[in-house]
Order: C-alpha cells, then structure tokens, then sequence
C-alpha cells in the first residue's frame, strides 16, 4: 500500500518550504523517523522526518523547488503499490481535504495545447474568476493546476492584465543595458523583504537618536570579560551589558516593551522581556529571541546570545527560538556604521540600533578628552507612543550606559 508524505504544517506561520536536498532517492528504503530531505522555511532549515516505513516510490518535487503546506513530498510503500493506486489522491490543501466525489482529476485537453488537469472545484474557481484555465501553469503533483494556481493568475487580471496571465504585461527590460542574473526571491530574503513591507505599511515608524560615553561601560566589560574567559571559558562581547541597560530602561518605559493589536484597538503591554537579537546569516537576517532576559545574569545572556547566533548562522535553529519577543536589538556597528534607520520587528513596538563604538572627544569633567562613545538609533511605533516617550527612553538607556553600575543592579 503506498502512502503519501505531505508536507506538515510547522507553525509559526510557516505555509511553504524550499526543498534544499533529498537525503534519500526512489528505491531506497527508509524506516519511520529517518531523515529524508532538507526543507528550508523562511525561518530555518530543516530536516523532515519520514512518518512511514517502507520504499520510495516517488519524489513529488525537485531540489530548489516549492513545496506548500498539505502538499505531497514523497510516496513511500510497498515496490507494486504505485500500481495498485489508480486513482489519484486526493487534492490537500491547508483547510484540509475535499469530498472525494470533488477530487477526481480531470484531464482535458486543447485543440492548441497539452493535456489540462484540474479537478471540477478548480475548474469552477477559473469560471468565476474569469480566468482561461488552458494558460494557467500547475504547480501541483504532475502539472495539476491548483486553487492557487488559479488565484495568482486572477491576480493580474483584477489589475488590468490579460485574464489567466500570471505575468504583468509590462517587465523591466534589464539587460538591454548588459548582462544581468536574476536570482529566485527565496527563504529567508523572500521572508525578510514581506516582513519590512508589513513593518512599514502597517506602523507609523520615526527613528530618534543619542550618543552614550561608554568608557566605563568599556572598562567594566574588560574586566568581566578577562574573569569569564579565565573562569567560565566564555568571551563577553557587550551585548549582554547593553541588554540589561536596556530591560531596566524599558521597565521604567513600558510602552516601548508592547504591540498593537489592530483588530481590538489595543496597546498590548507585555510584563515580560524577550529580546530578539539580529544575526546576519548568508541568506539574510534572523532574530532569536532570548527568552526572560531580565531573569538572566551576564554569563548566561552571553551563553545564550552565542548558541542562538550559532544555530541561526548554520539554519539549525528552532523555529520556537524565532518568535515571542518583545523588543529587538540590531548590532550593524560590527560591520562598520554610526547610524541607521532599523525596521522594527513586526507587530513590535521598537527596535535599537548600535553603532559602532569608537574614539572621539568629549567633554568631561570639563576638559575635552577622547572618550568611547556609542552611537544608538531608536526606531519606534509613532502610533503607539509620542517622540517625548521615545526620547525619554532613549536618555534613560543612556544615563544606564554611561553608569554601567546603576543598569547591573537594576535600578
């Protein structure tokens, strides 16, 4: 008896996969729990295990290609059972399976074209949408042409384009100019670039800015670090010095730590503190979360910072590990940089900016003498608080960085 391996729904709003390699090939045979592919998500890559026994009989999609949630990967079962499934399974989707008398395929074909396979629910979609369904490119199992298949090709229409185009009329002509590539929008690109536009479609963003001395902050973390090093094994970047100044900042600014639910027309004020941490991965930008940060001493946010870095920098990160935050944090000064306008964390209320920390003069104790200084760039939810609240903040975590010793006892 052949079974169908469809791909799972993982959560976190993860609707589609990319498949990155099959761990295994039609004819191997497999035993439950084994490893069969890797999938990247717009969040991490993983590795899909099989939930059935037996012998490949079928792989559903190429390496580089998509898969969507409800949709069959692989066909695993006995060496005959291909034959004795005459008839094709039923059409998946996320909001789950239609009547069997709707899923028979039907295969038409066109004076002018290939055989066309679609089932009746589909068909009837095309009809009311106004779409050709004979120009419509399947993605499904086999060239099936699915609902959304037919949705994407709606799409333009409603837009003015030729009914059953899933392209517009009109494309950038970039290579008349010279040679061009043009690269896929995939994973976590393809999840980054959406993510920005919801971020800027869907909040009121400003970005404030301020400059911290953190020459004793710089003094206090060589020190700890020295004592880490020597003692725990463990490097101590700043990072977790600028996260306890910044939980004692927003525990004095509780609308900075909170969201916007849209829906309700509430400020969602969170009474814990979840720092994301922005990490730079060859496939773009990840945001762990480092889970109860106030309740976590210097060592072991520095302990959590580095495997959540690593496990996001390999894809091997737990998808848990990128959601629930409160805040995030952004760290451009590493590759170079002052300033910026960083996009905050969608449906969070703020992000922080860091610079890179340098030398330059400054007046203290009333003569101008260099000093380590720290560029911070607050971009935040305009609709949610006012430029004085996000000023406010932004001098407090200040004065905490300056006085590293006030921000260590939680003041």
């Amino acid at each position: 008896m052949a079974k169908e391996f469809k791909f799972p729904d993982l959560g976190e709003g993860v609707t589609e996969g990319e498949i990155k390699k099959w761990l295994i090939k039609v004819g191997d045979t497999v035993t439950k729990d084994q490893s069969i592919a890797e999938v990247e998500t717009d969040k991490a890559v993983v590795e899909m295990p099989s939930p059935y026994s037996g012998k490949v009989l079928k792989l559903n999609h190429p390496e580089g290609g998509i898969v969507n949630v409800g949709e069959v990967l692989a066909v695993i079962g006995e060496e005959d059972a291909m034959e004795e499934q005459a008839e094709p399974p039923p059409s998946t989707s996320v909001v789950g399976e239609l009547p069997e008398a709707e899923t028979e395929v039907v295969t038409a074909r066109t004076s002018a074209g290939p055989p066309i396979q679609a089932v009746p629910a589909v068909r009837k979609l095309a009809r009311d949408l106004g779409v050709d369904i004979a120009g419509v490119k399947g993605t499904g199992p086999e060239g099936r042409i699915t609902e959304e298949d037919v949705r994407k090709a709606a799409a333009p229409a409603a837009k003015g384009a030729a009914p059953g185009s899933a392209e517009p009329r009109m494309r950038a002509k970039f290579d008349i100019y010279g040679r061009i590539e043009a690269r896929p929008l995939r994973g976590v690109r393809r999840s980054t670039a959406r993510h920005m536009m919801e971020a800027r479609s869907s909040a009121a963003l400003v970005t404030t800015m301020e400059i911290a001395d953190v020459t004793d902050l710089v003094a206090l973390r060589n020190k700890v670090n020295a004592y880490a090093q020597g003692s725990k094994g463990l490097k101590l970047t700043f990072l977790p010095f600028i996260m306890k100044a910044v939980i004692a900042s927003l525990r004095k600014h509780p609308y900075m730590n909170s969201s916007m639910d849209e829906e309700a027309e509430e400020i969602i004020i969170k009474d814990y503190y979840n720092l994301g941490i922005a990490v730079a991965t060859e496939d773009g930008l990840l945001v762990p979360v480092v889970k109860a940060a106030d309740q976590k001493s210097i060592f072991e946010l520095g302990k959590e910072i580095k495997e959540l870095a690593e496990a996001a920098q390999s894809r091997k990160i737990d998808l848990a590990d990128l959601k629930g935050g409160t805040f995030s944090i952004t760290n451009y000064g590493v590759f170079g940089g002052t300033y910026a306008t960083p996009i905050p964390n969608y449906p969070e209320a703020a992000i922080l900016g860091l610079g890179r920390i340098q030398d330059a003069p400054m007046v203290h104790e009333g003569a101008v003498v260099p000093r380590k200084v720290l560029h911070l760039s607050l971009t935040f939810d305009h609709r949610i608080m006012d430029g004085a609240q996000a000023a406010t903040f932004l001098t407090d975590l200040r004065d905490f960085l300056e006085r590293p010793e006030l921000m260590l006892l939680d003041l």
